[in-house]
């Protein structure tokens, strides 16, 4: 699994993107108050900082990242906690790290798996919280084609009692069809 992780600049102005794109879209839901005197809304551009406890779980991302990028599945499945449990767009749930180690069997000369974390947030006890971005999946198949899988992907960290920070759950979904192919009928 190979992930290219981005410098942090990217990394802020992905996550600052899509924050402000959330605000744009609260706010331009309307009201029944519409001609009402509107407080401004100040942009998360105008204020590139980012907690210390997402900047950790960025980090955290990073390490991961790098650990399956030289390590392919057997790297992927030490970060998992032992109760830790993935979900995969059309796959069953698998549960626990050893489950987890037995299915993720992958070599990273054979198979590389990347992603880049575009956000973190840290839940308001800093023990928990989550990271998200895109993911790619390449490899070949039998008659030696290039392979391409990609999605989104989360990420739940969770503290354990000793101070290390595992996996609690790892889940992704295909990427959406292209526009105008959600909703095509198969041709016969």
């Amino acid at each position: 699994m190979l992930r290219p992780i981005p410098t942090f600049s990217l990394q802020l102005a992905l996550v600052m993107a899509a924050a402000s794109s959330s605000l744009t879209a609260q706010t331009s839901l309307g009201s029944l108050d519409s001609i009402a005197p509107k407080p401004a809304v100040v942009s998360p551009l105008a204020q590139p900082t980012l907690s210390s406890g997402a900047i950790l779980l960025m980090e955290l991302e990073g390490r991961f990242a790098q650990a399956v990028a030289t390590g392919g599945g057997k790297a992927f499945a030490t970060w998992f906690a032992d109760d830790g449990l993935t979900l995969s767009n059309g796959q069953p749930l698998i549960s626990g790290r050893a489950a987890i180690a037995e299915k993720a069997n992958w070599n990273p000369k054979e198979y590389q798996l990347t992603w880049v974390p575009e956000g973190a947030q840290m839940g308001p006890s800093n023990d928990m919280g989550f990271t998200w971005g895109h993911y790619e999946g390449r490899s070949k198949d039998k008659t030696g084609q290039p392979v391409t899988l990609s999605g989104r992907y989360i990420t739940v960290w969770r503290k354990m009692p000793n101070g290390d920070w595992k996996v609690a759950l790892d889940a992704s979904a295909n990427d959406a069809p292209k526009t105008g192919e959600c909703c095509v009928l198969p041709k016969p």
